[in-house]
């Protein structure tokens, strides 16, 4: 049967054939990789869906400048000829201010027209839609002069209508995503920075003591050596495993009275403080992702208690409840006032707190000045 006998059924395949066109474009452009390739590949496609010589996606930075602009139709060399990149006046301000769309067969005679900048290829026709998401505007699609010259219709107002629609969909998932990223990567900002200042440091901290006290001493050894070299050998393979999320691996097969006594030899105790440790030689009730965060919290508050406390006796116990596994950290320092800590110490506090609430716990300090000090990390077991 001859299809131009039936106009109708032909113009209704070639729309069904171009809304096919809008859905794959949209899936492909999803796809991309990052927001801007998202921008580019919406734009050169909506430029083919409607035989346009140009096109463009303007995405507003929300201070009447553009965060994006993506062009198909012209080149990198065109573009940088551009006296200034449009700022969202004459009609593309008409669109964003009044989110509909608009049709113009002559920019020139338009009275809401303001021109084209120095460098600008001249252009006559326009069809710009609003791309946007209830009362959010995600940008302003844009394109002129068709190829066959002629002005743009209502269909391909239409098409690009509905091009918008699916757009924004697209933008928002890609912006979703991007935001995603960067909370990964704060979230791993915020982890390696815990661990250097939960372990690394404090470790440093206590070869440095030792060294001091080797400088100090008249009958130091260079065999006195030995445990300095091994425990910067160990800082350096912590420093990698933190980086590579690794650090686990070190508690795998350590009692926690094993974890405990590792955490005090590496924090060189000087001759004058006594460490008492009363802990279970038996494994402990976690996975060893959820021990080695306990350790790192026992180790901030023994660290704090050789460091700060001015201490002679330092108490570490360890015992679990019918509800929590407990590890108290008691001295017989100078305790101090919980509400003017320095930012080393508070920073240190605060790192106890958030490991203990990610895994479930809380960190309790009894604490005042004069009176020495009391820390109770109290995490539910995990196997």
């Amino acid at each position: 049967m001859n299809s131009d006998k039936h106009p109708e059924n032909s113009h209704t395949t070639l729309l069904l054939s171009r809304f096919k066109d809008i859905t794959s474009s949209i899936m492909d452009a999803s796809y991309a990789g990052s927001l801007e390739q998202v921008l580019e590949r919406i734009a050169r496609v909506s430029a083919e869906l409607v035989q346009a010589r140009y096109a463009a996606l303007g995405v507003p930075d929300g201070e009447g400048g553009l965060r994006y602009f993506k062009v198909s139709g012209m080149t990198p060399q065109e573009i940088s000829h551009l006296e200034h990149l449009p700022r969202g006046k004459g009609l593309l301000g008409v669109i964003a201010k009044e989110r509909k769309p608009i049709r113009v067969e002559r920019i020139q005679d338009d009275p809401r027209s303001s021109g084209f900048c120095s460098g600008h290829p001249v252009m006559t026709s326009l069809l710009g839609v609003p791309i946007q998401v209830r009362e959010r505007l995600f940008g302003i699609l844009y394109l002129c002069d068709r190829t066959d010259g002629q002005p743009f219709s209502e269909e391909d107002e239409w098409l690009i209508e509905t091009m918008a629609g699916y757009a924004a969909l697209a933008i928002a998932g890609s912006e979703l995503s991007e935001q995603r990223s960067r909370l990964t990567l704060l979230e791993e900002r915020e982890r390696i920075s815990m661990e250097l200042h939960d372990g690394v440091i404090q470790s440093l901290y206590a070869i440095g003591m030792y060294l001091d006290l080797m400088r100090t001493s008249d009958s130091a050894q260079i065999s006195d050596l030995k445990p300095v070299i091994a425990d910067l050998n160990a800082v350096i393979e912590d420093i990698r495993r933190y980086i590579l999320n690794l650090k686990m691996s070190s508690y795998r097969q350590k009692t926690v009275y094993e974890a405990l006594r590792d955490i005090v030899a590496r924090l060189h105790v000087s001759e004058t403080i006594r460490v008492e440790i009363d802990a279970p030689d038996t494994s402990p009730p976690f996975t060893p992702g959820a021990f080695e965060a306990i350790c790192q919290m026992a180790n901030e508050a023994i660290s704090n208690a050789l460091r700060h406390a001015n201490a002679r006796h330092v108490q570490i116990s360890a015992r679990q409840t019918e509800d929590s596994f407990q590890i108290t950290v008691g001295d017989d320092g100078q305790g101090f006032d919980l509400r003017t800590t320095n930012a080393d110490t508070g920073l240190g506090l605060r790192n106890m707190q958030q490991r203990a609430y990610l895994h479930g716990g809380h960190v309790h300090i009894d604490t005042s000045p004069g009176r020495g000090t009391r820390v109770t990390i109290s995490v539910p077991p995990i196997m």
